[in-house]
């Protein structure tokens, strides 16, 4: 176990910032466990950004970047495991244009090409914003994340992890280790609405699954509702999904958007991604 400390805390800190920097999953766990107060660091492209902004001063860090395991991704079966410390750079090239390309197409657009080489699949779940891109392919696919302590592990559906805006059902001594995706059995696609093209959190995000082994279409919906919520209807009932969208959508007006936008928004990006996925 490596523990290291960092010189550059804000001036409002004035006790200097403990990091400890686990380099293997059963020494991160051992500190996690020891240290349920500290805040897990990997990629950094939310928190520093709090951090810099002294939104947020943490006094002790658990960085994780320099743990291999949670980088490593393989294909098992019917799944595609990655983990947590995958980075949305590996996400949007191959072979994840075709195993899971709903996935691969919203990590091309989170943010710019620096955010997308730091950030990582496990610090955009652990998040639990609405808003996350990885959320909608992730629900929408089925995904079942993996999360580990010293006293075990367990699975839950993705779908289960997140219990509201950034917060989830992660135990105090918990981390997310892995995320196993099911690789694609039809087409899927993935659209975001925002101000611009990159650099934006989305207004209103929308990923569509088709699903012929199981005969359904299912549509996964961000930032419209305090978690990302899945609507499924049969392949036979597809040209119904924007209607069912829309209704099932709970959006709020913000800064961003209004309610109505956002419900019209899904609406219309519901049709374009049927129209691509049954095209």
């Amino acid at each position: 176990m490596n523990a290291a400390t960092n010189s550059t805390a804000p001036a409002t800190a004035r006790a200097e910032r403990q990091i400890l920097t686990p380099t293997n999953l059963h020494d991160a766990l051992v500190m996690r466990a020891e240290h349920p107060e500290a805040t897990v660091i990997n990629g950094g492209t939310d928190l520093m950004v709090d951090i810099n902004y002294r939104r947020r001063a943490p006094e002790l860090l658990l960085d994780l970047s320099r743990v291999a395991e949670l980088r490593r991704r393989r294909r098992e079966g019917a799944a595609v495991r990655l983990g947590a410390g995958v980075t949305f750079a590996t996400l949007e090239g191959p072979p994840f244009l075709t195993t899971t390309p709903a996935l691969s197409q919203a990590a091309r657009t989170v943010g710019s090409q620096q955010i997308r080489n730091r950030g990582t699949l496990g610090g955009n779940l652990a998040t639990c914003s609405p808003a996350g891109d990885a959320w909608p392919p992730l629900v929408a696919g089925l995904a079942e994340v993996e999360v580990a302590s010293v006293r075990g592990r367990r699975r839950l559906a993705v779908s289960d992890f997140a219990l509201g805006p950034k917060k989830s059902a992660l135990a105090a001594d918990e981390l997310v280790v892995r995320v196993a995706v099911p690789t694609a059995r039809g087409p899927q696609a993935f659209l975001k609405v925002g101000p611009r093209n990159s650099m934006v959190i989305s207004i209103a995000s929308l990923a569509v699954i088709t699903d012929t082994e199981r005969g359904e279409l299912r549509a996964a919906y961000g930032s419209a509702g305090p978690v990302v919520g899945l609507v499924r209807l049969p392949l036979a009932d597809a040209r119904d999904l924007p209607d069912a969208v829309a209704d099932a959508c709970r959006p709020i007006d913000d800064v961003r958007g209004s309610a109505d936008y956002r419900r019209q928004a899904l609406r219309v990006l519901a049709a374009r991604a049927v129209e691509r996925c049954l095209r």
